[in-house]
């Protein structure tokens, strides 16, 4: 068996290894398909393109959470250009037509010999892992062959490895944040627990796409989204940035380790399928560690210059 293909299995057992209890009790199936919605295909009239941050000291990391979250230290951040946006399937599609280029998802996968991606489905008997490679899935088809980023333009780019986000932040003349850079912009000034303040929910408003309900098994999808939604349908933070927190994950060019066949990059932000019982990381301190060279549905990036 390749290397390269026990370091992909062992990330998809990690994915889903915490809450495996609560998996058994489930007969098992699919996530509902990410369908158009003809009424509401965007949540911002226009998008917005760029915001130029001033730089400063901020807080980075977290005492009071997670192990690698610590230690809570001060840090100085250089001023910076950001998106305002994580990247979406137009602004990607965009980038595919005047290049050519190929994702790695669509190309075949060492240790599987196809091609495609890890794709979240609902545990059950046939499958205790939440995790499975599907072959087929890409950008295009984000849940495997059967599903479609169709009237979904909006929607943060998915299945995409860091090199195709840095491939497409190469071709718009930019590059992705560092973590500290990105953790800064997140914050945006605030050190509550949560950017937004120190309460979750406040007067029982959802502030972020993430999963309402217990991991894996019911999601009452109180935010309206079962899987990613829209850019933009959350108030942007203190300095006018949306979606830091939720909807999907975004790869910084931060390394946290992994033999140099398959580095680990540090992610940022939490994703639509981090629960209050499971993960709990739409936090700016949290991070997470992604094998560089494998794409899910629900890791996305934006960039910088």
């Amino acid at each position: 068996m390749p290397d390269l293909f026990k370091t992909k299995r062992k990330t998809l057992l990690a994915l889903a290894f915490v809450g495996l209890v609560l998996a058994v009790t489930v007969l098992g199936g699919s996530l509902p398909q990410q369908k158009p919605n003809i009424e509401a295909t965007a949540c911002l009239e226009a998008q917005p393109q760029t915001v130029t941050l001033p730089g400063g000291v901020t807080i980075m990391g977290s005492n009071a959470a997670y192990a690698e979250e610590r230690p809570a230290r001060k840090i100085s951040v250089s001023p910076f250009e950001i998106d305002a946006t994580e990247i979406t399937n137009a602004q990607f599609r965009a980038f595919i037509e005047a290049t050519g280029y190929k994702t790695d998802a669509e190309r075949p996968q060492p240790g599987f010999d196809v091609a495609g991606g890890a794709v979240f489905t609902l545990p059950g008997p046939s499958n205790p892992s939440w995790w499975k490679f599907v072959a087929g899935a890409n950008w295009r088809h984000p849940e495997g062959p059967d599903s479609s980023i169709e009237g979904r333009n909006n929607d943060p780019v998915v299945q995409v490895t860091l090199a195709d986000a840095r491939a497409y932040a190469a071709w718009a003349g930019r590059r992705l944040p560092r973590e500290a850079e990105w953790e800064y912009a997140a914050r945006a000034g605030s050190e509550t627990t949560y950017v937004w303040g120190a309460e979750k929910t406040p007067d029982g408003r959802e502030m972020a796409n993430y999963w309402q309900g217990a991991f894996p098994v019911q999601n009452s999808l109180k935010d309206g989204h079962a899987l990613r939604a829209p850019v933009g349908c959350y108030d942007a933070n203190g300095f006018g940035l949306y979606d830091m927190i939720g909807n999907v994950w975004e790869w910084t060019e931060t390394r946290s380790g992994g033999p140099d066949s398959e580095p680990v990059h540090v992610i940022k932000g939490g994703s639509f399928l981090c629960a209050e019982n499971y993960c709990r990381r739409y936090r700016a301190s949290a991070r997470q560690f992604h094998e560089s060279g494998f794409s899910t549905n629900h890791i996305g990036f934006r960039t910088v210059k």
